[in-house]
């Protein structure tokens, strides 16, 4: 096996964790709802995220750190550890544990019932794979099958696209006009949220930073989170067009998950149902593997434990990451409180990660001559400036004061 293909893959976990199904419901949500006119909002979350994701292949590849490694030394000496580290955990804990439970709930969308004693079993039996997989220690075969049913997915709503027939204008015209249309907000944070996702960040650096010891070069790290990002991107943006092409100015707002099976009906006919089901199983199930995986390398690094799948900490993370997802999940529970923390942690963390990596990606003592150059440092500072703007409004929005 060549050494391009032995390294292809920590991107493609990016790209497998934020293509869960809050992505293709907030994707079909815009289109349906506000047509072509939030299609910008797709590509400058592709644009953060390959921005900030190309930042922590330097830090693992070249500095061969994960993040939470790097945030230790660089706030150890300061004072600032204790409150970093604080946020941190809370945040990537808190936040990935409402994700998960998201991620069971959407895995079993479309699935024939299954309750026992008002118990969905489907999501015990869901985040009953993600733990074996996780536990056996070689989820990552499983994950790029997981990964290539996404893939799938994504070529049914291209093919879908071109077979309804889109406005090609309108479709340029929505990626390159920034418009915010009235009750559009939440909407837009939420196609940015879904895309540029902190834990992510946590995920891909901890991966590199362990491929790095195999031989990874940064040039084959670039390429892996470059097309994996942008093939993330593509799955979003023809959802995005699919739904606005078929279901945008049918007179009737898009509300729920039921609304997403008529856009794939122009290529799939009764069969979108099923299919339906499918995708949303495989996306699902990948997001839920990838989140309390996160949650554990962040977690261990920021407690300068080691990041290993046999470690016992490492264990217990992802471990009640699941658990706690799976409560929500079976129970058919809406995790209110848990989300609105995971809202106020993660409007908060998104800026002081991206404003962190920047400023650990110009420091020359971790990264020689592959620090910052004044393009990337420009760059940064407009996804740092962006995304401050967005977690301010998360929390304003979250607290009810917007």
């Amino acid at each position: 096996m060549s050494n391009t293909r032995q390294h292809f893959g920590p991107g493609a976990m990016v790209a497998a964790a934020f293509i869960g199904p809050g992505t293709v419901t907030t994707a079909t949500l815009a289109g349906g709802n506000f047509g072509f006119t939030l299609l910008w909002a797709v590509a400058f979350s592709v644009l953060a995220t390959l921005v900030l994701q190309e930042m922590t292949c330097r830090l693992g590849v070249i500095g061969k750190l994960g993040l939470g490694d790097a945030i230790v030394q660089k706030t150890q000496k300061g004072g600032l550890y204790i409150p970093a580290a604080a946020l941190v955990i809370c945040a990537i804990f808190i936040g990935n544990a409402a994700y998960e439970a998201g991620n069971i709930t959407g895995a079993a969308v479309g699935l024939p019932t299954f309750r026992v004693l008002d118990i969905n079993l489907w999501g015990v039996c869901i985040g009953a794979v993600a733990f074996l997989l996780l536990a056996s220690g070689k989820f990552r075969l499983i994950e790029q099958v997981l990964v290539g049913l996404v893939a799938c997915m994504a070529l049914v709503f291209a093919s879908t696209a071109i077979v309804v027939a889109p406005p090609i204008a309108a479709i340029l015209k929505g990626l390159i006009t920034p418009t915010i249309p009235d009750n559009s907000i939440l909407v837009i944070i939420g196609l940015i949220g879904t895309t540029v996702v902190p834990y992510n960040l946590f995920l891909h650096a901890s991966t590199l930073k362990r491929h790095s010891a195999e031989g990874v070069t940064l040039e084959a790290a670039r390429r892996d989170i470059t097309v994996s990002v942008i093939g993330g991107g593509l799955i979003t943006l023809f959802i995005v067009i699919t739904a606005a092409t078929a279901l945008h100015g049918s007179g009737a707002p898009v509300t729920s998950l039921n609304d997403l099976a008529p856009t794939l009906e122009p290529l799939l006919g009764d069969s979108s149902s099923v299919f339906l089901a499918m995708g949303f199983l495989a996306a699902g199930l990948s997001s839920a593997i990838t989140a309390p995986l996160a949650a554990a390398y962040a977690v261990t690094e920021i407690v300068q434990l080691s990041p290993d799948l046999k470690d016992r900490v490492f264990r217990w993370t992802w471990q009640s990451v699941i658990f706690v997802g799976v409560l929500f999940a079976s129970l058919s529970l809406k995790p209110l409180q848990l989300i609105f923390l995971a809202q106020i942690a993660n409007g908060a963390l998104l800026p002081v990660i991206a404003l962190f990596i920047l400023w650990v990606s110009n420091d020359k003592s971790l990264l020689g001559a592959h620090a910052n150059n004044n393009l990337q440092n420009l760059l940064g500072l407009g996804v740092v400036g962006i995304t401050l703007v967005l977690g301010l409004r998360s929390i304003l929005l979250a607290a009810g004061w917007l």
